[in-house]
């Protein structure tokens, strides 16, 4: 494995990536056509990062701010959902693969071995603090309450009616309780690719489902029942919108029948158009996540490629940047941006693991 420092390309066409904080991240097609070319290594000198859109407005902002304040260069930061980053991080070690996933769950079983089989045998997670998933609509409709059981009756392939078993019959919200508007269930959403998804499946549709009389007599095995309770339907009412949140929001905007599902930071930078469901009464505020009472929320994560620290410039300052106090602190500066910080001990934890990292590099 061998990087080289080398400047990138000059004058090239270039893609805009999804905006943050009111600044563009800027690859040109040229050098991404070559970074990817298979069997030959490219050398660079900025730290590649992939994966999750949830995660990708906080790290965009720490590669901003990392690019500002030291001398290296701010990373290249691509959003392709968790899945697909870490599909890309664990295809290999050096100069062709990126060095860090964001993601917005933890790390599955099946891709830490693809990471293995493909000679990437030493992956750091680090938890970078907390997130709430919110349904949300237009701030001048109806603000919905809704229970778990009822976004489950609303979005699930197969709910119980009448005792039994069936395909989900319910095309209004009225239908569910009367108490909700009579009006199309039509939901924006992430796709299966996305670590939001995968959470939002675990956190409300699982919950709501795996108790239920019916769905236990027809899967008796857990793991079975757990899957069927996962599927949610494909008939038109629930919309897969991609990976980019910013999307879902803007059809938000022009249709203001629609909920979406998204991770709290979109909902709070665009909190003048928008605003969240509450959830068995309370609404996802950051507080109430931090604390629990919001009971839709989950942890995110980043994931450092060991074997790059020390070969790739700044990688290892860059993780260290991540979770220093300034950065991921109760008043750090992600916290403006909508991230709910990590308890101290849980912070401290994290400086700790990055801070093992230096062997690492020693050793490469």
């Amino acid at each position: 494995m061998k990087f080289t420092p080398a400047n990138p390309p000059i004058g090239s066409p270039a893609i805009n990536r999804p905006p943050a904080s009111g600044k563009l991240f800027i690859l040109s097609v040229t050098a991404l056509a070559v970074f990817f070319m298979p069997g030959i290594a490219q050398a660079r000198d900025k730290i590649h990062i992939v994966g999750s859109s949830t995660v990708y407005p906080f790290t965009t902002t720490v590669a901003e701010e990392f690019g500002k304040t030291t001398d290296f260069s701010a990373p290249i930061v691509e959003s392709s959902g968790t899945g697909g980053g870490l599909k890309l991080f664990c295809g290999g070690a050096g100069d062709d693969f990126p060095d860090i996933a964001n993601a917005s769950r933890a790390i599955k079983d099946t891709e830490r071995k693809q990471c293995e089989e493909n000679g990437v045998k030493d992956i750091t997670e680090i938890k970078i603090g907390y997130d709430g998933i919110v349904l949300a609509n237009a701030k001048k409709s109806f603000q919905f309450d809704l229970t778990k059981e009822q976004i489950f009756n609303a979005l699930a392939k197969k709910v119980v009616k009448d005792g039994a078993l069936v395909a989900n019959p319910y095309k209004n919200w009225n239908e569910i309780d009367p108490s909700l508007p009579a009006e199309k269930i039509e939901v924006y959403g992430p796709p299966t690719t996305s670590g939001t998804r995968d959470a939002f499946v675990e956190l409300v549709m699982e919950k709501a489902c795996t108790g239920l009389a019916e769905f236990k007599a027809a899967f008796p095995d857990d793991d079975a029942r757990k899957k069927e309770c996962h599927l949610i339907r494909e008939d038109g009412h629930y919309i897969e919108a991609g990976e980019n949140d910013n999307l879902i929001v803007q059809k938000l905007r022009s249709n203001e029948h629609a909920l979406g599902i998204f991770g709290y930071s979109f909902l709070e930078q665009n909190s003048d158009a928008v605003h969240g469901a509450k959830v068995a009464g309370v609404a996802p505020a950051y507080a109430a996540i931090a604390d629990g009472s919001y009971s839709i929320s989950r942890p995110l994560f980043i994931y450092v490629k060991n074997a790059h620290i020390g070969s790739v410039p700044g990688l290892l300052e860059f993780a260290e940047e991540f979770v220093s106090d300034k950065a991921a602190g109760p008043d750090g500066y992600l916290s403006i941006k909508g991230l709910i910080s990590l308890p101290n001990k849980e912070l401290i934890e994290m400086e700790k693991r990055v801070s093992a990292l230096t062997a690492s590099a020693k050793s490469n």
